[in-house]
Order: structure tokens, then C-alpha cells, then sequence
């Protein structure tokens, strides 16, 4: 992608933050990026077209922050619980980042939940690579992979909405690591007790 359109999806996302989706023109973000309706047309035919742009950068950034997650050296159940709350926090500040443009977010969930598609894939890719090692490393129990990343991923997307609109999230923040804990008490081993004779 060209620096030229990445600047022109820069400045329409603030934009969009600033004023909503709805009160900004095309005129406006060629002003603001002092480019040019000739240049802002050259990549975008109208304002929907470079919104769909914003939300992929956009959703393009969690992904980003998964995988380094997924790349970390650390255990699998490390992974895990690392991977769940970026999830949330990735999902939770892109929306907030984006003032005005949150509501837009909500209105048009279902355009955002079909830019989705494809990173929701490549999440249950990386979550099944973990879970996948976890089995291997004898942490995780024996289990359908491809089944038990899909029920993960749907899990913690199912707790975007409520954390992003604040509904849990003073009570996710303090107890995180509990909620983290509920997701592992189906997946991970228990500890043999040894007893001694």
C-alpha cells in the first residue's frame, strides 16, 4: 500500500473520530489531507470505500498484536492467557481510539463483523497453534484442536461488547485473571497429587 493511501485512511479515521462517519465528506478529508479530491479518488471512489479501509487498518492492528503474542517463548497456557486478554484490550482500544467513529462501530456491526472475517480465521489459526502445543507439552488435555479453538475464540469475542461499553469492565479489570482461569478449568491438566507412602 502506498504511503499516499495509508496517510489518506490515517486522516479519515481521525476524522471519523472526531465527527462520526456521517459528518464527514469527501471534501473534508481531502482538505484535511491537503491532497486533493483528484488524489483522494485516485483510491477511493466515495466515503464508504475509505471507511471499510479505516475499519481493515483498524481490525488489522489486533491481529497484529495477537500475533506477537503468539510468537512470544513462553508456555502454551502463557500464550493462552496472554492471548485472551490482548484480545480484549486490542478490540476494547481500537474502538475507543476512534471517539466518534465508536458509535459507528456499533450501528454498523454488521460491516465491521464482515471485515472480520478474516482475521477471525487467522485468530483460530493462532489459537490452535497454541492449543495444539499445549497438547504436545502435556499441559493442555488431549482434546479436539480445531473444535476447542473455535469455542476459545467465541468465548472471548462473545466478552467484547460488555467490556468495550464498560458493562464489566471495572469487574474484568479486577478480576481478569479469573475469567482467564474459567477458560483454562476445561483445558488444561490437572496437577497429579503424589502420595507418598
Amino acid at each position: 500500500m502506498s504511503n499516499t493511501k495509508k496517510m489518506l485512511i490515517e486522516v479519515a479515521r481521525q476524522l471519523f473520530a472526531e465527527n462520526g462517519k456521517k459528518d464527514v465528506t469527501m471534501n473534508d478529508i481531502a482538505e484535511a489531507s491537503k491532497k486533493g479530491r483528484r488524489t483522494l479518488y485516485t483510491y477511493f471512489n466515495n466515503k464508504e470505500e475509505i471507511y471499510r479501509a479505516v475499519i481493515d487498518k483498524e481490525l488489522d492492528t489486533i491481529i497484529e498484536r495477537l500475533t506477537v503474542v503468539s510468537n512470544q517463548k513462553a508456555e502454551p497456557d502463557v500464550k493462552l492467557t496472554n492471548h485472551i486478554l490482548v484480545h480484549l484490550d486490542a478490540v476494547k482500544d481500537v474502538v475507543n481510539r476512534n471517539g466518534s467513529l465508536r458509535a459507528d462501530f456499533f450501528h454498523d456491526i454488521y460491516e465491521v463483523e464482515r471485515k472480520r472475517r478474516k482475521i477471525d480465521v487467522m485468530e483460530i489459526t493462532l489459537l490452535r497453534t497454541i492449543i495444539s502445543e499445549g497438547i504436545e507439552k502435556n499441559i493442555f488435555k488431549r482434546m479436539d484442536v480445531e473444535l476447542s479453538s473455535i469455542i476459545i475464540f467465541y468465548a472471548i469475542k462473545g466478552l467484547e461488547v460488555p467490556y468495550i461499553r464498560q458493562n464489566i469492565s471495572a469487574e474484568f479489570e479486577k478480576n481478569k485473571n479469573s475469567i482467564v482461569e474459567f477458560v483454562f478449568q476445561g483445558i488444561k491438566k490437572k496437577e497429579q497429587t503424589k502420595f507418598i507412602k
